[in-house]
């Protein structure tokens, strides 16, 4: 596995952090953002490190794939798939991303407005 010494969402999967976790895979890992923005707020990442979304397409071999799969197991796990559900993936500073390691947000449980922010 791929990973960042000092990457948060590294640590949370090397299991050094604590977290909720709420659905696992070999490859990916879904946990409760600590600072909810809706009812239902899981981050879904990849176990291996990549920064951004850029670099997770880039890689080419099936994984962002495998993280879309698992934001929707979490979403008709959460309850929200049918309802419908948000997947955000701020990629870059200027879209809000504070944490390098990709990650996308499966928000539900509330009506989701647009544009946001």
């Amino acid at each position: 596995m791929v990973s960042e010494a000092n990457c948060l969402f590294c640590r949370i999967v090397a299991k050094e952090i604590p977290a909720e976790v709420v659905h696992e895979t070999d490859r990916t890992l879904a946990f409760r953002d600590v600072n909810p923005q809706a009812p239902t707020h899981v981050l879904v990442v990849p176990k291996d490190h990549y920064p951004t979304a850029a670099a997770l397409a880039a890689a080419d071999d099936g994984l962002a794939d495998a993280v879309l799969a698992a934001a929707h197991a979490v979403a008709e796990q959460e309850g929200v798939a049918e309802e419908g559900y948000r997947l955000v993936f701020n990629t870059g500073p200027g879209a809000g991303q504070t944490v390098f390691h990709v990650h996308g947000h499966v928000l539900g449980g509330r009506g989701l407005t647009w544009p946001p922010g």
